[in-house]
């Protein structure tokens, strides 16, 4: 049975009187170690799933299905699991699955890293084991999309139980008006770090002949450095962080084992954390605009290079140098919107940044085929407000958190993320088996931001924010 709550004090030391505060240089120093994990973990997302991923493995998953042009959108299937799926499909479909596991599986990713004083070693170690599954894309290759098909699975899943503990550390590193600039750097960070990742491999893909290797290698080798790259970086913010103690946790009674123990109260705790969600309405229907609203960015970052290159018929070396320039246009879009939070306040700036996604869908719709200068000032329109949303959104969410709550509560975050984003997969999926075309999937789109902003429109986050104990920053 539960105990009591009980609030445990940081692991720092109280300051001494007389002497100068220095918990804000403390805390910006914290800062700047934890942005080199969106650094780090950026490359997995960018080199990985949006670019190089969904468009080769259609192309092995085409050539074992027995499609006569593998740089086609191919409509014969493979079998997966007694299922006949379109290889044009795969990829939407193996995102899909990765994503509803995760809406499962992070909750109680969640409860355990609340409970735990070593949260940089829990964001660690998921990297690390997530990195291990993106490297073995590298034998991704000739009809051998099986394995491609696990690792690509299994490297998401960890990828985003490493993203919880990041999350909640965050809470520890920052004050309340501290948030949104710390989470609008660390995206720029990322973004730069996966920009720059993208710029090598864009490199490789396309010179490969001057490096005396086949396009295919090089995708592979492409694979490869992501996960190097995630793993190398996530060094940094492992050594340089330090761990805080948990507050607000339950005390442990009962005498089972161990292992049993932590389990039952981690499964209990997210039942408590559900039932109690009905105490903070805000929290819950800014939870509901996330899972909409999200759900499009998600669907943007996963099929941009499906779409791009089997339906608009751009050739990789478009694509990437339009990954490319989104990545380094969301640099500064993430600090511009920054900015726009410190004058407007996070909220009214995610509305902004939903509205304007809703004009981006419209614009992709109508692309012709084989317009590079159109694209590209899409491409740019994007860049600006796709870092700025996620950026705030992740700010303002922390201000909604019980504190000491984060990990639980940045779980069920995760999970609306993953909540309908495999909607939007499944769907770019599933319409294209019965088109044959991936523009009828862009539809779906303007429905979600819809929703979205629906839902924003609905929410008092003062409210909320009192509602969850935090104090209301100077601006919201």
């Amino acid at each position: 049975m539960a105990g009591p709550r009980v609030t445990t004090p940081p692991l720092d030391p109280p300051r001494p009187a007389g002497l100068a505060d220095l918990a804000p240089l403390d805390r910006a120093s914290q800062q700047k170690a934890w942005n080199w994990y969106d650094w780090a973990n950026s490359a997995f997302y960018t080199t990985v799933l949006s670019v190089l991923f969904a468009p080769y493995m259609i192309t092995v998953a085409g050539k074992a299905a027995g499609c006569a042009h593998a740089n086609d959108a191919c409509t014969r299937t493979v079998n997966v699991l007694g299922l006949h799926l379109a290889a044009g499909s795969l990829p939407s479909y193996l995102t899909s699955f990765a994503t509803i596991a995760s809406a499962f599986l992070l909750p109680i990713v969640g409860a355990f890293v609340d409970r735990s004083a070593r949260k940089k070693w829990h964001m660690a170690g998921y990297a690390y084991a997530g990195a291990f599954f993106a490297a073995l894309l590298f034998f991704l290759k000739g009809e051998n999309w099986q394995l491609g098909a696990v690792a690509v699975i299994l490297a998401s899943i960890l990828g985003g139980c490493s993203l919880i503990s990041y999350y909640a550390i965050l809470v520890d590193i920052s004050t309340e008006d501290e948030r949104d600039g710390a989470s609008s750097r660390g995206w720029a960070w990322g973004y730069l770090g996966g920009g720059l990742l993208l710029a090598i491999n864009l490199v490789i893909v396309e010179g490969h002949d001057t490096f005396g290797i086949s396009k295919a290698m090089a995708v592979r080798v492409s694979l490869l450095s992501a996960a190097i790259w995630w793993a190398g970086f996530t060094l940094i913010p492992l050594r340089r962080l330090r761990n805080y103690e948990p507050r607000n946790v339950v005390e442990e009674q009962g005498n089972g084992p161990a292992r049993a123990t932590v389990l039952q109260r981690s499964f209990g705790q997210l039942f408590t954390t559900l039932k109690e969600l009905r105490k903070y309405p805000m929290t819950l229907t800014f939870l509901l605009a996330y899972l909409f609203f999200n759900d499009g960015i998600q669907t943007v970052i996963y099929e941009a290079s499906t779409y791009g290159s089997k339906q608009l018929k751009f050739s990789q070396t478009v694509l990437i140098a339009t990954i490319l320039l989104i990545q380094f246009v969301a640099f500064g879009g993430a600090l511009f919107f920054g900015r726009l939070a410190r004058r407007y306040g996070s909220y009214r700036s995610i509305l902004w940044g939903t509205f304007a996604w809703m004009g981006i869908v419209v614009l992709a719709l109508f692309l012709p085929e084989k317009n590079v200068a159109l694209f590209l000032v899409l491409a740019v329109a994007i860049g600006v407000v796709l870092g700025g949303t996620q950026a705030l959104s992740r700010s303002f969410f922390s201000l909604l958190i019980p504190r000491g709550r984060e990990g639980e509560y940045f779980s069920l975050y995760g999970a609306a993320e993953r909540g309908t984003s495999w909607f939007g997969t499944l769907l770019f999926g599933v319409m294209f088996q019965v088109t044959g075309s991936y523009r009828p999937a862009i539809l779906a789109l303007i429905v979600f931001f819809v929703l979205g902003a629906f839902f924003l429109l609905r929410l008092d986050p003062e409210r909320g924010i009192r509602e969850a104990g935090n104090r209301v920053p100077a601006v919201v």
